[in-house]
């Protein structure tokens, strides 16, 4: 009866392992983790990198977010000298220093435009708190209460966010 019975044979798993084969597997795994050691490293080392770039990068766009606005202004300043130069002049007239007044205000306008800053110039408009401040109210015949009967002063936004409110005086 035991006949059937099978000497278990010894595998691959069975056999003890000798010190050379347990030599050959602490050296890689010493090698596996200095590998991954290096890679943490490295790792580290291009986050430092990245954050002192960030930093560079993020002080540098502070400092310079200005100087296209700022070399664009230069073009009003060039027509204001012009202006004062030509107004100077023995043969200026008023008219041609109005002229140049008129053509500054201009470029000034469209430079400001130019970067999402809009002028809020609300004649003959309804009273907005929002938009503007009423620096008076007066009794005005023909005009309907809080219809705005003179802007005194005009107001702006930049990108539709208020600037500065446009100054101006209300009918009661």
């Amino acid at each position: 009866m035991s006949e059937n019975k099978k000497k278990p044979t010894k595998t691959i798993k069975d056999k003890k392992p000798n010190s050379q084969d347990l030599q050959q597997q602490l050296d890689i795994a010493q090698q596996s983790t200095k590998d991954n050691w290096d890679k943490l490293l490295r790792s580290q080392a291009e986050m430092e990198n990245l954050k002192r770039r960030h930093t560079k990068d993020l002080e540098n766009a502070h400092k310079f977010a200005l100087l296209d606005f700022a070399k664009s202004l230069l073009e009003v300043k060039d027509s204001m000298t012009m202006g004062l130069k030509t107004a100077q002049q023995e043969a200026a007239t008023v008219s041609h220093i109005v002229e140049g007044l008129q053509m500054t205000d201009k470029i000034f306008i469209n430079t400001l435009q130019k970067f999402g800053v809009e002028i809020i110039n609300p004649e003959n408009e309804e009273f907005n708190p929002e938009f503007h401040e009423a620096v008076t109210a007066v009794a005005a015949a023909g005009k309907s209460a809080n219809s705005i009967v003179e802007v005194v002063q005009v107001g702006f936004t930049l990108n539709a966010r208020l600037l500065r409110p446009a100054m101006v005086i209300v009918a009661q």
